[in-house]
C-alpha cells in the first residue's frame, strides 16, 4: 500500500511554499559574537580591495560608455579605448565606406544585421580578417549592421588617407579569412567551457569562448594586450560583471582573474596563444 500524502506534507509539489514558509518562520536567527563580525568584515575589506588591485590597469567599456561620432554619411563609429584601435562601426541601411587597403592586420565580427565586404557577403555572428596589404573593396549594408573591428586604422586621419590612397596601388593582397557563424570547431577548453579558434599568428590568437551556465575559466597571466569583447550572456572577471556589448582590456603584465558566467556567455578573445599564457603565469 502506497503511503498518504498529507495536506503539508513535503513530498506534495503543491505544498512546496507552503512548507518552505512554515520552516523559515520557525529557525531562529542566531546573531553572530563581535568576533566573527570583526572576521568577516576584515575579510570583505580585504577582497574588495584585492578586486580593485586586481582591476587597477584593466580598462571595462561598457555598452553604453563612450561616445559615437559621425565617420561618413550614415556610418558613425565608437572608440572602444585609446591604444586598443578597437571600434564598434554602425552603418545605417543603404551606407558604405569606400576601397581601402589595411596595413596591418584588421579584425571584423559581425554584432549585428548584414555587410557587403567588396565581393563578400557578412552575417551576424561572422568573422573576418583582412590580413596586412590587403585591400577591401566597398563597405556597405542595405539593411543596417554594426561591426566590431580589432586593428583598424579609423581614428587617424593620416592612416585612414593614407589607406584610402594606397587602395589604388596594383595587387590586392594577401587572400582574407572568412569563419562563418556555423563554420569552425568548438573545443573543450576547461569543464563547461568550449573555443572555436578564428586565427592565429606566433603570439596571439584570436577565438571566441562559449561558457555554459555555471561554468569557470581559470585565472591567467597576461604576456600581451588581452582584448574582450562580450558577445551573448553575461559573466564575471573577478568580482567585475560584464555583459553583452560591453569590452575589456588587460595590459600585457595583468593577470585575468576567474571567469564565472551563472546564466552562460559568448566572448570574443584576442591574446596570448595557449602556450604563451601558460608560460607566463
Amino acid at each position: 500500500m502506497s503511503k498518504p500524502i498529507f495536506p503539508a506534507h513535503p513530498g506534495d509539489p503543491s505544498n512546496a511554499d507552503e512548507v518552505a514558509r512554515a520552516l523559515a518562520e520557525a529557525l531562529a536567527p542566531i546573531a553572530p559574537d563581535e568576533a566573527r563580525i570583526g572576521a568577516l568584515r576584515a575579510r570583505l575589506i580585504q577582497r574588495a580591495r584585492a578586486s580593485r588591485a586586481a582591476d587597477e590597469r584593466v580598462i571595462n567599456v561598457r555598452r553604453e560608455d563612450g561616445q559615437w561620432r559621425a565617420l561618413a554619411k550614415g556610418v558613425r563609429v565608437k572608440m572602444l579605448c585609446k591604444g586598443s584601435r578597437s571600434v564598434l562601426v554602425e552603418l545605417a541601411a543603404g551606407a558604405a565606406l569606400p576601397t581601402h587597403r589595411h596595413h596591418e592586420h584588421e579584425e571584423c565580427v559581425v554584432l549585428r544585421g548584414e555587410a557587403q565586404l567588396g565581393d563578400l557577403h557578412v552575417r551576424r555572428g561572422d568573422y573576418h580578417l583582412a590580413p596586412a596589404g590587403s585591400r577591401h573593396g566597398r563597405v556597405s549594408s542595405s539593411g543596417g549592421a554594426l561591426l566590431y573591428l580589432r586593428g583598424t586604422s579609423i581614428g587617424s586621419r593620416v592612416e585612414v588617407a593614407r589607406d584610402l590612397v594606397t587602395a589604388w596601388l596594383p595587387g590586392a593582397g594577401a587572400s582574407p579569412i572568412t569563419v562563418r557563424a556555423d563554420e569552425g570547431e568548438w573545443r573543450d577548453f576547461a569543464p563547461g567551457v568550449q573555443a572555436k579558434s578564428l586565427w592565429c599568428d606566433a603570439d596571439a590568437r584570436s577565438m571566441l569562448l562559449r561558457l555554459q551556465p555555471g561554468a569557470c575559466a581559470d585565472a591567467h597571466a597576461h604576456s600581451i594586450d588581452d582584448e574582450c569583447l562580450m558577445l551573448e550572456g553575461e559573466a564575471f572577471f573577478g568580482d567585475t560583471l560584464l555583459r553583452a556589448g560591453d569590452y575589456r582590456l588587460a595590459p600585457a603584465g595583468t593577470r585575468h582573474c576567474d571567469v564565472v558566467s551563472d546564466v552562460g556567455a559568448v566572448l570574443f578573445v584576442r591574446g596570448a596563444t595557449h602556450e604563451a599564457a601558460r608560460a607566463s603565469v
